[in-house]
């Protein structure tokens, strides 16, 4: 497992944003966690992460782990390489496997060039190859595509899950978006009211394109568990598809 947590609780003055969290994540397995705001996603990536601590509960994640942050979160002093170096173990990361993972990223001819040179997709790039440069068992993503151009998004999507699949670290993806979620994961987390309201496996086989049969049905389904009307539903009821519960004992 790249992930167990048990009854983990957050508590923020008197309200508790996560209260009772069991969850289970296996390395090389993509998930997505959905909720509306305050709903206690960013809480649980920080706390995966080690940014925050839990007030109750258990929490066992993998040593190995890196973040990638809505903002690039770039040196402008530093060049491309050394900020790909940043915050990894000293020597462990080198100049010429920061090379490897800007390769990777499609970056390679910008390993000597200043973040100020970049654009917004190629600095999320290069946060992109900062995390994978340590080979982390567990990849967190909060919303990392959230304040990029709609195209510059769809190439995230698939750079991301080219990475995952040539990698296999167990993922963990903080989204708002319903879409993104569906096409990207293995499985849907739903957060509500300080716990867990819907977690099971997509049904729906790779890759995934929105124009694809039982796609407007499985958003439906997610739009419904986070309490919004779908427009596909049209004000009728729509046959939503047969998802496998997730259980521990899986």
């Amino acid at each position: 497992m790249a992930v167990r947590l048990e009854g983990v609780r957050r508590v923020f003055g008197s309200r508790a944003v996560l209260d009772g969290i069991d969850l289970e994540v296996r390395r090389g397995e993509f998930v997505s966690l959905l909720g509306p705001s305050g709903t206690g996603k960013t809480t649980l990536l920080r706390i995966l992460a080690g940014l925050d601590r839990a007030d109750g509960g258990r929490v066992e994640v993998a040593s190995a782990r890196s973040v990638v942050f809505q903002e690039p979160r770039l040196v402008p002093a530093k060049r491309v390489w050394q900020n790909v170096v940043l915050g990894h173990v000293q020597n462990r990361v080198t100049r010429s496997l920061a090379a490897a993972a800007l390769q990777e990223v499609g970056l390679g001819r910008h390993v000597d060039v200043w973040p100020k040179t970049l654009s917004g997709g190629e600095a999320q790039r290069v946060a992109l190859a900062r995390a994978l440069a340590g080979e982390p068992n567990l990849l967190l993503l909060d919303e990392p595509f959230a304040a990029l151009d709609a195209l510059t998004r769809i190439r995230m999507h698939d750079l991301v899950a080219q990475l995952w699949r040539r990698h296999l670290p167990a993922v963990v993806l903080v989204t708002h978006d319903v879409d993104e979620a569906i096409l990207m994961s293995d499985r849907v987390i739903v957060l509500s009211g300080g716990g867990i309201r819907f977690d099971a496996r997509s049904p729906l086989e790779r890759p995934r394109k929105r124009g694809d049969a039982g796609f407007a049905a499985l958003r439906a389904r997610l739009l419904a568990e986070l309490g919004v009307a779908s427009p596909e539903a049209g004000g009728h009821a729509c046959a939503l598809p047969q998802f496998q519960s997730w259980s521990h004992s899986q």
